[in-house]
Protein backbone atom coordinates (compact mmCIF):
# COMPACT_ATOMS: atom_id res chain seq x y z
CA UNK A 1 0.00 0.00 0.00
CA UNK A 2 1.25 3.35 -0.72
CA UNK A 3 1.64 6.02 2.27
CA UNK A 4 3.05 8.52 0.32
CA UNK A 5 1.17 11.91 1.28
CA UNK A 6 -1.16 13.07 -1.15
CA UNK A 7 -1.22 16.24 -3.19
CA UNK A 8 -3.69 17.43 -5.58
CA UNK A 9 -3.51 19.18 -9.45
CA UNK A 10 -6.30 21.07 -11.38
CA UNK A 11 -6.94 20.59 -15.43
CA UNK A 12 -9.28 22.02 -17.47
CA UNK A 13 -10.22 20.05 -20.75
CA UNK A 14 -11.90 22.30 -22.91
CA UNK A 15 -11.80 22.94 -26.83
CA UNK A 16 -13.77 23.49 -29.76
CA UNK A 17 -13.76 19.64 -30.54
CA UNK A 18 -13.44 16.50 -27.85
CA UNK A 19 -14.37 12.68 -27.93
CA UNK A 20 -14.39 10.49 -25.06
CA UNK A 21 -15.01 7.69 -26.90
CA UNK A 22 -16.30 4.62 -24.87
CA UNK A 23 -17.04 1.92 -28.17
CA UNK A 24 -15.21 2.22 -31.50
CA UNK A 25 -16.94 -0.43 -32.92
CA UNK A 26 -16.20 -0.44 -37.09
CA UNK A 27 -17.93 2.36 -38.84
CA UNK A 28 -19.31 4.45 -35.46
CA UNK A 29 -17.37 6.06 -33.04
CA UNK A 30 -18.90 7.48 -30.22
CA UNK A 31 -18.04 10.05 -27.38
CA UNK A 32 -19.02 10.05 -23.14
CA UNK A 33 -20.64 13.11 -22.64
CA UNK A 34 -17.57 13.84 -20.19
CA UNK A 35 -13.93 12.81 -20.33
CA UNK A 36 -13.28 8.82 -19.44
CA UNK A 37 -10.73 7.66 -17.40
CA UNK A 38 -8.99 5.50 -19.83
CA UNK A 39 -9.09 9.17 -22.14
CA UNK A 40 -7.18 10.72 -19.31
CA UNK A 41 -5.08 8.37 -18.45
CA UNK A 42 -3.96 7.99 -22.35
CA UNK A 43 -3.27 11.65 -22.31
CA UNK A 44 -0.94 12.01 -19.26
CA UNK A 45 0.96 8.73 -20.75
CA UNK A 46 1.22 10.25 -24.09
CA UNK A 47 2.74 13.47 -22.34
CA UNK A 48 4.80 11.09 -20.28
CA UNK A 49 6.45 9.52 -23.82
CA UNK A 50 5.08 6.01 -22.35
CA UNK A 51 4.13 3.55 -24.59
CA UNK A 52 1.23 1.95 -24.45
CA UNK A 53 2.41 -1.04 -23.06
CA UNK A 54 4.14 0.74 -20.13
CA UNK A 55 1.28 3.25 -19.65
CA UNK A 56 -0.06 1.42 -16.72
CA UNK A 57 3.14 0.60 -15.26
CA UNK A 58 4.58 2.14 -11.59
CA UNK A 59 6.88 4.17 -12.04
CA UNK A 60 9.68 2.74 -10.63
CA UNK A 61 11.83 5.34 -10.02
CA UNK A 62 9.62 7.49 -7.83
CA UNK A 63 9.00 6.98 -3.94
CA UNK A 64 6.18 4.16 -3.41
CA UNK A 65 6.40 3.12 -7.11
CA UNK A 66 3.00 4.99 -8.06
CA UNK A 67 0.87 4.59 -11.27
CA UNK A 68 -2.08 6.10 -12.69
CA UNK A 69 -4.70 4.02 -11.24
CA UNK A 70 -3.99 5.61 -8.40
CA UNK A 71 -5.44 8.72 -9.09
CA UNK A 72 -8.68 10.10 -7.97
CA UNK A 73 -10.31 12.29 -10.43
CA UNK A 74 -13.19 14.67 -9.32
CA UNK A 75 -14.99 16.27 -12.71
CA UNK A 76 -16.68 19.52 -12.54
CA UNK A 77 -19.11 19.72 -15.95
CA UNK A 78 -18.39 23.42 -16.45
CA UNK A 79 -19.98 23.42 -20.06
CA UNK A 80 -21.68 20.02 -21.50
CA UNK A 81 -21.06 20.69 -25.19
CA UNK A 82 -23.28 19.54 -28.20
CA UNK A 83 -23.10 16.41 -29.99
CA UNK A 84 -21.86 16.44 -32.77
CA UNK A 85 -21.83 14.24 -35.47
CA UNK A 86 -19.03 13.98 -38.11
CA UNK A 87 -19.78 11.94 -41.19
CA UNK A 88 -16.48 10.74 -42.20
CA UNK A 89 -15.26 8.88 -45.74
CA UNK A 90 -12.04 7.02 -45.79
CA UNK A 91 -10.76 5.65 -49.34
CA UNK A 92 -12.75 6.91 -51.99
CA UNK A 93 -11.17 8.05 -55.31
CA UNK A 94 -7.76 6.23 -55.17
CA UNK A 95 -6.86 4.09 -58.00
CA UNK A 96 -7.55 0.11 -57.36
CA UNK A 97 -3.91 -0.94 -56.48
CA UNK A 98 -4.45 1.75 -53.28
CA UNK A 99 -8.08 1.29 -52.51
CA UNK A 100 -9.25 0.11 -48.86
CA UNK A 101 -8.12 -3.97 -48.38
CA UNK A 102 -10.39 -6.36 -48.02
CA UNK A 103 -10.36 -9.14 -44.98
CA UNK A 104 -8.95 -11.72 -47.57
CA UNK A 105 -6.03 -9.22 -48.69
CA UNK A 106 -7.00 -7.96 -51.57
CA UNK A 107 -8.76 -4.58 -52.46
CA UNK A 108 -11.66 -3.28 -52.58
CA UNK A 109 -13.57 -2.24 -56.45
CA UNK A 110 -13.84 0.99 -56.79
CA UNK A 111 -17.52 1.03 -56.45
CA UNK A 112 -17.11 -0.14 -52.88
CA UNK A 113 -13.65 1.39 -51.96
CA UNK A 114 -15.07 4.33 -50.15
CA UNK A 115 -15.82 3.08 -46.12
CA UNK A 116 -17.95 5.73 -44.69
CA UNK A 117 -18.36 6.00 -40.67
CA UNK A 118 -20.21 8.18 -38.16
CA UNK A 119 -17.14 9.77 -35.68
CA UNK A 120 -19.09 11.79 -32.83
CA UNK A 121 -17.91 14.94 -30.56
CA UNK A 122 -18.15 17.10 -28.19
CA UNK A 123 -18.40 20.51 -29.61
CA UNK A 124 -17.25 23.54 -27.13
CA UNK A 125 -17.16 21.39 -23.77
CA UNK A 126 -15.27 22.48 -20.71
CA UNK A 127 -14.43 20.20 -18.02
CA UNK A 128 -12.52 21.23 -14.59
CA UNK A 129 -10.39 18.47 -13.21
CA UNK A 130 -8.81 17.89 -10.01
CA UNK A 131 -6.45 14.57 -9.92
CA UNK A 132 -5.56 13.68 -6.25
CA UNK A 133 -2.58 11.23 -5.24
CA UNK A 134 0.54 10.55 -4.43
CA UNK A 135 2.46 13.89 -4.27
CA UNK A 136 5.66 12.35 -6.24
CA UNK A 137 2.99 11.47 -9.21
CA UNK A 138 1.20 14.38 -8.76
CA UNK A 139 4.39 16.79 -9.03
CA UNK A 140 5.53 14.42 -11.81
CA UNK A 141 2.47 14.40 -14.01
CA UNK A 142 2.41 18.59 -13.82
CA UNK A 143 6.01 18.25 -15.09
CA UNK A 144 4.95 15.77 -17.68
CA UNK A 145 2.10 18.30 -18.75
CA UNK A 146 4.49 21.42 -18.81
CA UNK A 147 6.82 20.10 -21.01
CA UNK A 148 5.13 17.06 -23.12
CA UNK A 149 6.76 14.61 -25.07
CA UNK A 150 3.82 14.03 -27.11
CA UNK A 151 1.43 16.97 -27.35
CA UNK A 152 -2.01 16.08 -25.45
CA UNK A 153 -5.01 16.11 -26.93
CA UNK A 154 -9.09 15.79 -26.02
CA UNK A 155 -9.62 12.02 -26.47
CA UNK A 156 -8.67 11.99 -30.22
CA UNK A 157 -5.87 13.80 -32.11
CA UNK A 158 -7.36 16.17 -34.01
CA UNK A 159 -9.03 17.60 -30.58
CA UNK A 160 -6.67 19.95 -29.40
CA UNK A 161 -7.36 21.48 -26.24
CA UNK A 162 -6.93 25.30 -25.05
CA UNK A 163 -4.85 26.79 -23.01
CA UNK A 164 -4.19 26.79 -20.20
CA UNK A 165 -4.65 23.07 -19.95
CA UNK A 166 -3.30 22.72 -15.99
CA UNK A 167 -4.40 25.34 -13.81
CA UNK A 168 -1.51 26.40 -11.42
CA UNK A 169 0.95 23.96 -9.39
CA UNK A 170 0.29 21.24 -7.07
CA UNK A 171 -2.05 22.05 -3.91
CA UNK A 172 -3.19 19.58 -1.02
CA UNK A 173 -7.01 19.97 -1.74
CA UNK A 174 -7.78 20.85 -5.46
CA UNK A 175 -11.43 19.49 -4.61
CA UNK A 176 -11.88 22.69 -2.13
CA UNK A 177 -10.76 25.14 -5.33
CA UNK A 178 -12.96 23.78 -7.79
CA UNK A 179 -16.07 24.57 -5.59
CA UNK A 180 -14.69 28.06 -4.70
CA UNK A 181 -12.00 29.64 -6.34
CA UNK A 182 -11.63 28.16 -10.22
CA UNK A 183 -13.60 30.25 -12.29
CA UNK A 184 -16.58 28.44 -14.26
CA UNK A 185 -17.07 28.76 -17.98
CA UNK A 186 -20.55 28.46 -18.22
CA UNK A 187 -22.65 28.20 -21.32
CA UNK A 188 -24.92 31.17 -19.93
CA UNK A 189 -24.15 33.71 -17.59
CA UNK A 190 -25.87 33.52 -14.03
CA UNK A 191 -29.42 35.00 -13.77
CA UNK A 192 -29.44 38.43 -12.67
CA UNK A 193 -29.11 38.55 -8.70
CA UNK A 194 -28.04 34.95 -8.40
CA UNK A 195 -25.71 34.37 -5.73
CA UNK A 196 -25.16 30.94 -6.90
CA UNK A 197 -25.07 28.32 -9.86
CA UNK A 198 -26.03 24.85 -10.15
CA UNK A 199 -23.17 22.23 -11.53
CA UNK A 200 -22.80 19.01 -11.94
CA UNK A 201 -19.90 17.45 -10.46
CA UNK A 202 -18.84 13.94 -10.79
CA UNK A 203 -17.04 11.77 -8.02
CA UNK A 204 -14.68 8.50 -7.91
CA UNK A 205 -15.45 8.15 -4.28
CA UNK A 206 -18.59 8.87 -2.76
CA UNK A 207 -18.79 12.52 -1.56
CA UNK A 208 -19.09 12.98 2.19
CA UNK A 209 -20.59 16.65 1.83
CA UNK A 210 -23.66 15.69 0.76
CA UNK A 211 -26.08 12.55 -0.58
CA UNK A 212 -25.59 11.73 -4.18
CA UNK A 213 -28.22 12.52 -6.55
CA UNK A 214 -27.44 9.30 -8.74
CA UNK A 215 -24.40 6.81 -9.01
CA UNK A 216 -23.46 5.43 -12.46
CA UNK A 217 -21.23 2.07 -13.40
CA UNK A 218 -18.60 3.12 -16.20
CA UNK A 219 -16.82 0.54 -17.91
CA UNK A 220 -13.63 2.81 -18.93
CA UNK A 221 -11.06 1.79 -16.08
CA UNK A 222 -8.02 0.07 -18.76
CA UNK A 223 -6.77 -2.98 -17.57
CA UNK A 224 -4.27 -3.08 -20.94
CA UNK A 225 -4.28 -0.39 -23.26
CA UNK A 226 -2.03 -1.70 -25.86
CA UNK A 227 -3.83 -1.85 -29.04
CA UNK A 228 -3.63 -5.89 -29.64
CA UNK A 229 -5.32 -6.68 -26.28
CA UNK A 230 -7.39 -3.67 -25.13
CA UNK A 231 -8.99 -4.42 -21.96
CA UNK A 232 -11.39 -1.98 -19.60
CA UNK A 233 -12.98 -2.67 -16.14
CA UNK A 234 -16.29 -1.13 -14.63
CA UNK A 235 -15.66 1.91 -12.12
CA UNK A 236 -18.86 3.64 -9.73
CA UNK A 237 -19.16 7.18 -10.30
CA UNK A 238 -21.47 9.92 -8.36
CA UNK A 239 -23.16 12.54 -9.41
CA UNK A 240 -24.11 15.59 -7.25
CA UNK A 241 -25.56 19.10 -8.05
CA UNK A 242 -23.10 21.71 -6.30
CA UNK A 243 -24.71 24.98 -6.12
CA UNK A 244 -21.37 27.70 -6.41
CA UNK A 245 -21.05 30.88 -6.23
CA UNK A 246 -22.34 32.90 -8.95
CA UNK A 247 -18.84 35.28 -8.42
CA UNK A 248 -16.64 32.87 -10.08
CA UNK A 249 -18.47 32.48 -13.86
CA UNK A 250 -15.54 33.89 -16.34
CA UNK A 251 -17.76 35.92 -18.73
CA UNK A 252 -17.78 34.76 -22.45
CA UNK A 253 -13.83 35.10 -22.92
CA UNK A 254 -12.96 33.26 -19.87
CA UNK A 255 -9.09 33.36 -20.85
CA UNK A 256 -8.76 36.62 -18.39
CA UNK A 257 -10.57 35.41 -15.44
CA UNK A 258 -8.23 32.22 -15.89
CA UNK A 259 -5.22 34.65 -16.05
CA UNK A 260 -6.03 36.20 -12.81
CA UNK A 261 -6.86 33.02 -11.24
CA UNK A 262 -3.01 31.49 -12.24
CA UNK A 263 -1.40 35.06 -11.04
CA UNK A 264 -2.88 34.38 -7.55
CA UNK A 265 -2.18 31.06 -7.59
CA UNK A 266 1.99 32.14 -8.06
CA UNK A 267 1.57 34.91 -5.41
CA UNK A 268 0.12 32.35 -3.00
CA UNK A 269 2.97 30.09 -3.42
CA UNK A 270 5.38 32.93 -3.63
CA UNK A 271 6.14 32.25 -7.74
CA UNK A 272 5.06 35.46 -8.48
Amino acid sequence: MNTTPASGLILRLAGPLSAYGTQAAFAHRDTAPHPTRSALIGMLAAAAGRPREHALAPFDDLPGRPSYQELNVTTRIDRPGTLHTDYHVTGGGYPRHMSMPTSAGQHRPAHSSALPSHRLYLNDAAFTLALTGPAPLIHTIADHLEHPHYAPYLGRRACVPDEPLVLGDPLPDPEHHLRHHVPLTLPHPPRNGADTVPVTFLWETPPTHKPADSQLDLADQPLDLTSENRRYTTRRIWRTTEHLPARLYAGPRPLAALADYLEQDLSCTGHA
